[in-house]
């Protein structure tokens, strides 16, 4: 699939706070000779009918007690439809992360990809999106931030008062390197090792208390493939003497169908107006009031 990134979705998706540590950036980006990738779109492929079959596992409980889930999704690309006036494209999901069926909405263009949200979504979601996951060229190794938002509502009351939370969120994407990793749908020489950070403060309107957290998700795409593999960390702390809950979430390509192109398609398509992706100082993406994105689960 082109990015079946949900970059984070998988804490979007959930509603919940999760928590660790604070001040954690951008991942560490080794010093070597940065390696621009050509024909980028080539490790998204998205063209309607193209088919990819994960398997997947979660592992989740109190810090002490840990339970072991195992569930199995299949993407699709199912078509295209217009979001705010832009053109995107349309995956289904039959349960990304177990969390059942889904719709995602990307457009991919000469300056990048860019996340348009999901169906069903949620209203912290929805105040982040549109939001940029990648910058053409890709450059390994390159990082960029791909937002700073502060008191949206996350949605969520978690400290039972009666008022929904209010939480502010940063999040950065790191192109890491290439590498050769081995899924059941075979091994991928070069793959794109991709990482995405974000973190959270949100604030309980019953009292000062600020939770911190923490998502992190390490992804993996192969050229001509799409995504082949994903690894997503999330730590919820308790909101009074709760335990807390650790979740790890991956999904492993087991099987696919690249469906070929008809034309130039979406490969030659023009950046929207007002997009400027290569503007490190600008984190907005013109028609929304910020730019970025990985996923709430891949």
């Amino acid at each position: 699939m082109m990015v079946r990134y949900r970059v984070m979705m998988s804490l979007l998706v959930a509603g919940v706070g999760l928590v660790l540590t604070l001040g954690i950036g951008p991942a560490t980006v080794r010093a070597e000779e940065p390696i621009t990738i050509e024909q980028p779109a080539d490790y998204f492929p998205d063209t309607t009918g193209s088919r990819w079959t994960y398997r997947g596992q979660i592992t989740e409980g109190p810090l002490q007690i840990i339970d072991n889930k195992f569930f199995a999704n299949v993407s699709t690309v199912t078509g295209s439809k217009t979001i705010k006036g832009v053109k995107v494209t349309v995956f289904h999901d039959t349960n990304p992360g177990n969390h059942g069926p889904s719709d995602s909405y990307y457009r991919r263009d000469s300056v990048g990809i860019v996340y348009y949200g999901s169906d069903p979504g949620t209203p912290l979601e929805k105040q982040i999106t549109p939001y940029q996951i990648f910058r053409f060229p890709l450059t390994v190794p390159s990082s960029f931030q791909q937002f700073d938002r502060v008191g949206l509502d996350f949605g969520t009351d978690m400290d039972h008062d009666g008022t929904d939370e209010k939480t502010d969120v940063k999040g950065w994407s790191s192109i890491i390197g290439r590498e050769t990793i081995t899924v059941p749908a075979g091994t991928f020489a070069d793959a794109i090792k991709v990482e995405a950070k974000m973190t959270m403060r949100i604030h309980l309107s019953s009292s000062q208390r600020t939770i911190a957290g923490v998502d992190i998700m390490t992804a993996w795409f192969a050229k001509g493939v799409g995504l082949v593999k994903y690894a997503e960390r999330q730590e919820l702390a308790g909101i009074k003497e709760d335990r807390g809950i650790v979740v790890e979430i991956s999904e492993e390509l087991e099987g696919y169908e690249i469906k070929p192109a008809k034309g130039s398609l979406s490969r030659l398509e023009s950046a929207p107006e007002r997009i400027f992706a290569d503007d490190a100082g600008n984190h907005e993406l013109g028609q929304v009031i910020l730019a970025a994105g990985f996923r709430a689960h891949p």
